[in-house]
């Protein structure tokens, strides 16, 4: 019996150990290679260095009392949380609506792909569109003062709040369509017969919303949270591509725009072993951000029930 058991699990591991390979060469050896470097003294990619620092730690040290990083932490969060937070609300109001048996709204096939289209448009592309159209002289640029929105001698790139606000905003228009989809597909996976029964009991809008709706997208919100924190804390290509200067990384203006993988590839060209060390740093904060997440939208009736459940199993 043993023995059929493991030559039908055989295929299946065989099949398996690519994707192990693959994991193994190209996840886990640069992770724990990048760990190795971060208690070294490596001024150069590729380079051996020259040992072990002492204290070994003196790289962390340094960093975590170097005010760049907590600048670029900063600048992260900012930009990440006014990216994701619009985000999330417009994806849902979207995902609602367009859901939604008594709207029945028109089109929405062409809504998905309309709202999906920022999502495959290239960085370098979209960076380069919202800089011509926001710079000093851009059209908007121009409009708004035209409007009276903002002053004549206003300018987006010299603005912390501006460049903040448009790298947040770029950001959003490109993945909120991303969100829009997934958020539909989790309330389209919802029984509709729960609907029907809340209708029954007189139940409004939005209460179905608040005690069907909400609940049962948990899964996928929780997915989205968390993914949103990963992308958001590693944010690179926007910042780097959209206002900083031919000479580096450093996010205009003074480094307020500056993201913590910006850091990390700036202080590569000069010193490997500090730019592992704060990357170490950043997984660390990522870590905490995605169990933070994971910790308060897990369901705690579940929780209580597993409780109980072992404890009547122990009695």
């Amino acid at each position: 019996m043993g023995a059929s058991i493991y030559k039908n699990k055989k295929p299946a591991i065989i099949f398996l150990i690519p994707a192990f390979l693959f994991m193994i060469v190209y996840l886990y050896y640069p992770f724990l290679q990048n760990i190795w470097n971060s208690f070294q003294n490596i001024r150069q990619l590729g380079s051996s260095g020259e040992g072990f620092l002492d204290p070994w730690y003196s790289n962390y040290v340094e960093m975590l009392h170097d005010e760049v990083v907590w600048i670029s932490l900063k600048n992260t969060l900012i930009m990440w949380g006014f990216n994701f937070v619009p985000q999330i609300l417009v994806s849902l109001l979207l995902a609602v609506w367009l859901t939604d048996q008594k709207v029945k709204v028109k089109g929405t096939g062409a809504v998905k792909v309309i709202v999906y289209l920022p999502s495959i448009i290239t960085a370098a592309s979209v960076s380069v569109l919202f800089k011509a159209l926001f710079s000093q002289y851009g059209p908007i640029t121009q409009t708004l003062k035209d409007w009276g929105v903002i002053a004549k001698n206003f300018d987006f790139m010299s603005s912390v709040a501006g460049s903040r606000g448009l790298i947040s905003g770029i950001l959003w228009w490109m993945w909120f369509g991303n969100t829009t989809l997934l958020l539909i597909s989790g309330v389209l996976g919802i029984d509709p017969g729960l609907f029907e029964a809340a209708d029954i009991d007189g139940a409004t809008g939005f209460e179905k919303f608040r005690y069907i709706t909400l609940p049962l997208l948990k899964p996928i919100m929780l997915y989205t949270l968390v993914t949103s924190a990963i992308g958001g804390l590693q944010m690179y290509d926007i910042p780097a591509l959209f206002n900083v200067p031919e000479t580096g990384l450093v996010g205009l203006p003074d480094d307020k725009t500056t993201t913590m993988a910006m850091y990390i590839m700036r202080l590569y060209n000069s010193d490997v072993g500090k730019a592992a060390a704060v990357s170490v740093i950043l997984f660390a904060v990522t870590l905490i951000v995605s169990l933070i997440l994971f910790a308060s939208m897990s369901d705690k009736d579940e929780r209580r029930m597993k409780k109980a459940r072992k404890a009547g199993g122990k009695r």
